[in-house]
């Protein structure tokens, strides 16, 4: 969708002609409502007598079969309507509020969202809107905002920039003046781009100018959270999922407030309702926790934040060290600006990569457990010099799973086609996919046979390395041990006040975390990060290798990253050991051309999902068929996923790929049709159907 039709639907209009209509000898005005409801099309309602036309953006109730809902104004409905359509319009019950809750451009960026995501508005209204918002009166009581800014310490002066971040802030801000519009920022680790975003925040306010500033996990924001608050006071709004709703709706609205602040916050913080909007920053561009999973709307929020900078006219500036390909690409064509800063603050070297050949040191018997001899020293002479240790291991648990050493089979999840993971600590089993847990089994549930561990994660590495060291002070950052509201914050808080000599994580601890004494950082198993059945698994390696990495030597001495493989002729981690990003963007654009992938194709992933598998693989391989006639070659064959069952659901999939160029809206159009005629045998009703657009 054209973004001037976008914005121009969503601006308060003069009733026009055909929308003066006479019923019962009164003037009858019609609005089109949206209501949180996967439905394809917005409801009309009726403007009773007494009731001012309220603008787009206004909350009303309505009623909708026996209940009342509360929905949201999109438009005045300008169009002719029929007098059987008229009789069946009821009217809208009130109207909640007396100015709009939502603004003309976020109901821009809702449209753009639905059209391109291929999802209804009311999925995007369901995710936009804190649940809060439904249970405040019209004119609430004023009261203490205790979680807008809980800060009132001194305010500090901005860290001056060095040469190389000035060049670089410099060669940004001309970007923009000519017009680049989306800058890439391809950074070094600890260059200093955090202090880079400050003095381009700074400039913002002293516009009279809002910031949007997105991260991609709640950790950073806790991180970032006391650093900003230094230099900006009240003037900053933190905003993320792990709020109450309460809270969350009074961040909200405190986001919408007119004197110039900065926003910062995960993935959903694109919805809210900031005014004048003059710098959008991403920082982290490619992780793929930017990209929503479930549910609707499956979105990207580094796309709608370049689309929200679009609608505000606004600059907008996406930071990393290791640039997603897709991102990369648009530099090297010119569509995006690009600005390089490969220098170190404090001029500290990048860490030396050394790779442990774990084929060899199992063959001569010289581990402790996941832990080479060579590594175990290493560990040894840096808590002595009192300097920490970054383990990463990217599985939580115990142990990936049990397996019977008579039959081999391990415990199954009863409804996901996958192993169990072993908690051994909580004394369970549980499946990562649907969240269902049991006690672990004394034998074989198959064969009575004995079970052992396969594999280890973050759990069990935590246990072997307090066995290794038991007088170091050790904490684990993983999904399970950070579900507390202020677990990030402690455990971080901990970590950097040198209260914690090891800390053990998963991913959460490659992403932007600045410690200053963290001297060695290993990867416990590297191998298992390329062996993904996905075409971004090289990619991903990189980064994330390439992230954690940066977490060492950020300060003072040279750091150091041990990586063990059974792989050390892996041409990725010789990239890695030579930080050449370079050389991982040649590799993987040639083969993404080749194999039309993005960013030469745009790819629509279409799942269906049944508890009956044979009608859930019959309607695959009739919808296949039906948009081979449309899209050739284009459409995948039917596809059987590595996790076929999910949540007691038979899954299958189909690919579709548009080349660049194409007419994508078009493209969309067509493959809507061919859905809504298969799925209109009653036979097929039940099959549950997603679609997934540039899926991650």
């Amino acid at each position: 969708m054209n973004l001037s039709a976008v914005l121009a639907t969503t601006k308060p209009s003069l009733p026009k002609k055909p929308n003066d209509q006479m019923v019962n000898d009164q003037m009858v005005h019609y609005i089109d409502v949206i209501l949180p409801l996967a439905i394809r099309d917005c409801y009309t309602y009726s403007i009773p007598d007494g009731l001012s036309l309220p603008a787009p953006g206004t909350r009303v109730l309505v009623p909708l079969m026996r209940k009342e809902v509360r929905g949201i104004v999109l438009r005045e409905h300008t169009e002719e309507v029929s007098s059987d359509f008229a009789a069946k319009i009821k009217p809208i019950l009130s109207v909640s509020e007396t100015a709009p809750t939502v603004s003309a451009e976020q109901l821009a960026l809702w449209q753009w969202m639905s059209s391109y995501y291929m999802c209804t508005l009311g999925e995007v209204m369901a995710a936009a809107l804190p649940s809060g918002l439904d249970n405040r009166l019209l004119n609430p009581p004023k009261r203490r905002r205790t979680h807008i800014a809980p800060y009132d310490g001194p305010v500090e002066p901005m860290h001056p920039l060095t040469p190389a971040q000035a060049k670089s802030v410099d060669e940004i801000g001309q970007l923009w003046s000519s017009g680049k519009q989306i800058v890439l920022l391809h950074g070094v680790t600890s260059s200093g781009k955090t202090d880079m975003y400050i003095h381009l925040i700074r400039a913002q306010l002293e516009a009279g100018k809002n910031v949007l500033y997105l991260v991609p996990e709640i950790a950073l924001t806790t991180q970032l959270t006391s650093r900003l608050q230094h230099i900006f006071g009240d003037r900053l709004t933190v905003y993320h999922s792990r709020f109450t709703d309460a809270e969350r709706e009074e961040l909200y609205l405190a986001s919408a407030r007119q004197e110039p602040h900065v926003v910062i916050g995960a993935r959903s913080a694109v919805f809210l309702p900031i005014p004048n909007i003059g710098l959008v920053i991403v920082d982290e561009e490619h992780e793929p926790s930017y990209k929503q999973a479930e549910p609707a709307p499956r979105y990207h929020a580094r796309a709608a934040a370049i689309l929200l900078g679009q609608i505000h006219k606004a600059k907008v500036l996406l930071g990393t060290a290791t640039p997603s390909v897709e991102s990369y690409y648009l530099a090297q064509k010119g569509v995006y600006g690009l600005v390089t800063l490969t220098e170190r603050y404090g001029g500290v070297e990048l860490p030396e990569i050394r790779l442990v050949d774990l084929k060899r040191q199992y063959e001569r018997k010289e581990m402790y457990g996941h832990f080479s001899d060579p590594l175990v020293a290493r560990i040894r002479e840096t808590l002595a010099e009192h300097k920490q240790v970054i383990l990463f291991q990217n599985r939580r648990g115990y142990a990936p799973q049990l397996q019977c050493v008579s039959c081999g089979q391990p415990p199954r999840c009863v409804q996901c086609d996958v192993p169990m993971t072993l908690h051994l600590r909580a004394k369970e089993l549980r499946c990562h996919y649907c969240g269902y847990h049991a006690p672990i089994p004394p034998v074989c549930p198959q064969c009575g046979g004995e079970l052992k561990s396969v594999g280890f994660g973050t759990e069990r590495i935590e246990d072997e390395i307090q066995a290794l060291f038991p007088e170091a002070r050790v904490l684990r950052m993983d999904l399970d041990s950070t579900r507390s509201k202020t677990a990030y914050q402690d455990i971080i808080n901990a970590f950097s006040r040198h209260e914690c000599d090891i800390l053990v994580g998963t991913q959460m601890v490659t992403k932007g975390l600045h410690f200053d004494d963290v001297r060695l950082v290993a990867v416990l198993n590297a191998d298992p990060l390329f062996n993904q059945p996905d075409f971004r698994a090289y990619e991903r390696a990189f980064q994330m290798l390439e992230q954690v990495a940066g977490r060492a030597g950020r300060k003072g001495t040279k750091g150091e990253v041990w990586i063990q493989t059974f792989d050390t002729k892996n041409a990725v981690l010789e990239m890695v050991r030579n930080h050449d990003y370079e050389a991982l963007y040649r590799q993987q654009i040639a083969e993404r051309e080749m194999f039309h992938y993005p960013p030469f194709h745009r790819i629509i992933r279409i799942q269906m999902r049944d508890h009956n598998a044979a009608r859930v693989q019959a309607v695959a391989m009739q919808l296949q068929a039906h948009l081979k006639q449309v899209f050739g070659a284009r459409i995948s064959s039917v596809i059987i996923p590595p996790v076929e069952r999910v949540q007691a659901y038979t899954i299958r999939e189909l690919n579709l790929r548009i080349e660049q160029g194409a007419n994508i809206g078009e493209a969309k159009r067509r493959l809507k049709e061919s859905i809504d005629y298969i799925l209109s045998n009653s036979s097929n009703k039940n099959v549950k159907l997603i679609i997934d657009c540039d899926p991650i």
